[in-house]
């Protein structure tokens, strides 16, 4: 069977690895990787064919894991990490690569193979990193999207590295080819931005209206791997280019169902990966060498880690986000695998060298979700341990801290709070660790304390025993569980709200006992569906009983539905139940001095006259013998067709 055999072997192995691995409550990407080692070509028994055949579907895994993340996000999620990815991805490069070269050299490396060693674990992995976010259900969080820019600008660097280091002897003659490969790339982008956000939607949208779900599937996979597989041709990268696809398709209609469908599909090549990795891992090798393996893994995991966390933190980032970036992006990657190939192809490094780096990466991406499951009880202890956090407050009164409103970041949504406060004279307080956004509350003149608020000196001077609500607005999924954890141990009965990304993250605030989550892209959808209704004139009750169904379902998933499911049937008859509406008589109105029993209205229209503004005095329920005036402003409750004939009626008088 060839490699179908491969192929059946790979995922029978896979699902035995995933149950022990879930079993042991640890990622499936751990389970893959074990299967991968146990049928591989080192270990005997039932065994790959053609390892060879598999890393190329592997690839393909690859692409299409970058194909959805570009369908997750979009540019304007990575506009505030874009300093970092830009100007610290190079530099982390620079240093992670000098910090490589002085590994090798410490292992007696020449110098030629300890260039290479530097090189290949300057890169993280896309493929690992992505997946643990994913499992540890932190994708969107501030940390994530540090990561992910970095990982795009790495991803970006593999091109000119596999142009330099083999021609590392003779630089100048590699200059041209680097040349070509950037004009390559700047003409890929091009077209990719101002041609691809064109026509990509449209022939989606063609598609789409022949509703074929097949076809949809086959189309969105065809146009990313399609695109990743030119890039590849033109000398450039083929995630990355499945990458760009996915971004471009993302600003589409139809880039939430292309991310739907592509899911299964992504997963099963994901296997393909992990399996392929697995079987890079030599036992034997591992067994005869296992101190320099773990040397190794040691020296690039602690330095590299430090250098991501420190540029992290130079970059303005603080909080946990430091932790979390250096924990997270240790490992050497997956495109080192293609690196020391061509390093071992060149003779640059010997056979030796070459299993002592696949051995290394792999150990460093099988440790990658273990240790980045550490970042919150480390920065707890951490917290525990440390100083007292500083501590300033700007416009604080605090003989008024009492009753009020405590609102956790100071960023655009917990500002934007702050003015509705502010507006409504609501007592509130704002608790903001990072220095640019707590100068930002200082110009907009609110009051705001400086601090990280897991600190109970911070909650005391915030006044938190006599709040009645805590709004966590920061976006951090890591923070805002250390935060509630905190509060609710301390103030059990405080009614708590928390912004989240995702209902997985929804689920495990909901378990740590906060009152409310609050999903963004759920608000921005509720709003355009109001807005919908209200254009095609729905009662407002209705339109609200609505709103509060949805947000009844999605905020509290495990309750009861019977509720929600009555007021979703209301739709269906909306323009059949009651709504009030104002109108004020004009100087030849039909109601002007008449009563309301000579009109007899409710008889005629069916709308019934349930109050009158006269003169700034509200006259409620009218009897027979009111008489209307000019000006008057009444009300009338009716279905919506039979308002619609009174409004009729008062422009026409019949």
């Amino acid at each position: 069977m060839g490699i179908a055999a491969d192929i059946v072997i790979i995922i029978v192995a896979g699902l035995a690895g995933a149950l022990v691995a879930h079993r042991l409550k640890q990622p499936l990407m751990l389970g893959y990787i074990l299967a991968g080692v146990l049928v591989g070509p080192f270990t005997g028994g039932i065994t790959v064919g053609d390892t060879h055949e598999i890393e190329k579907l592997a690839e393909i895994g690859v692409a299409l894991l970058l194909f959805a993340l570009g369908l997750e996000f979009s540019l304007k999620e990575l506009k505030p990490v874009r300093a970092v990815a830009l100007i610290g991805t190079p530099i982390q490069i620079a240093l992670t690569t000098l910090l490589g070269f002085y590994i090798g050299r410490w292992f007696g490396w020449d110098i030629l193979p300890s260039l290479w060693l530097g090189a290949l674990v300057s890169f993280s992995s896309t493929m690992v990193i992505l997946k643990t976010l994913m499992n540890q259900g932190v994708m969107g969080t501030l940390s994530s999207r540090v990561m992910i820019g970095i990982l795009i600008v790495q991803d970006l660097a593999v091109v000119p590295m596999m142009i330099i280091l083999p021609r590392i002897s003779d630089p100048q003659a590699g200059l041209p080819v680097l040349g070509l490969a950037a004009a390559k790339a700047a003409v890929f982008l091009t077209l990719m931005l101002f041609l691809g956000t064109r026509w990509l939607p449209r022939l989606l949208a063609m598609i789409a209206r022949w509703e074929s779900r097949e076809l949809f599937l086959l189309s969105i996979t065809a146009i990313g791997l399609g695109i990743g597989y030119a890039t590849y041709l033109i000398g450039l990268s083929f995630a990355l280019g499945a990458f760009v696809a996915g971004m471009v398709l993302s600003e589409s209609d139809y880039g939430h169902q292309a991310l739907s469908d592509i899911i299964p599909l992504r997963d099963l090549f994901g296997l393909l990966f992990f399996t392929s990795v697995g079987m890079l891992l030599d036992p034997r090798f591992f067994a005869a060498n296992w101190q320099a393996v773990l040397a190794l893994v040691l020296l690039v995991g602690v330095g590299k880690g430090a250098i991501m966390a420190a540029l992290a933190r130079i970059f303005g980032y603080g909080n946990v986000i430091p932790l979390a970036v250096g924990f997270g992006m240790f490992q050497i990657g997956e495109f080192s695998f293609l690196l020391a190939q061509a390093g071992f192809g060149s003779g640059a490094l010997s056979q030796d060298q070459y299993w002592l780096i696949l051995c290394a990466t792999v150990i460093s991406m099988v440790l990658t979700p273990l240790l980045s499951g550490l970042t919150k009880p480390l920065y707890d202890l951490l917290q525990r341990v440390s100083s007292n956090t500083p501590l300033t407050s700007i416009h604080l009164a605090e003989d008024v801290l009492k009753d009020h409103v405590v609102v956790v970041g100071g960023g655009r949504v917990g500002q934007h709070v702050a003015k509705v406060l502010r507006q409504l004279e609501v007592a509130f307080v704002i608790i903001e660790v990072n220095h640019r956004r707590f100068e930002e509350c200082k110009t907009a003149g609110f009051p705001a304390i400086f601090g990280d608020a897991s600190q109970d000196e911070v909650l005391h001077a915030a006044n938190i025993e006599h709040a009645q609500q805590l709004l966590v607005t920061a976006p951090s999924i890591t923070q805002a569980r250390q935060i509630v954890q905190h509060v609710l141990q301390h103030h059990p009965d405080l009614n708590i709200v928390v912004r989240a990304e995702g209902e997985e993250q929804m689920r495990a605030l909901y378990r740590l006992g906060v009152y409310m989550v609050i999903l963004p892209e759920l608000e921005a959808g509720l709003e355009i569906a109001r807005q919908t209704l209200l254009h095609l004139k729905m009662p407002i009750p209705v339109i609200q009983q609505y709103t509060d169904a949805i947000r009844k379902e999605f905020y509290h998933p495990l309750a009861e539905g019977k509720e929600e499911e009555a007021d979703l049937r209301l739709l269906k008859h909306a323009r059949n139940l009651l709504e009030l509406s104002w109108a004020r008589l004009a100087e030849d109105g039909p109601l002007n001095d008449r009563s309301l029993g000579e009109l007899e209205i409710r008889r005629r229209l069916g709308v019934s006259i349930v109050g009158i503004i006269r003169k700034g005095q509200f006259i409620p329920n009218p009897d027979v013998n009111f008489r209307f005036t000019q000006g008057d402003l009444v009300a009338a409750m009716g279905n919506a067709q039979q308002l619609d004939a009174f409004k009729a009626y008062l422009e026409q008088g019949t």
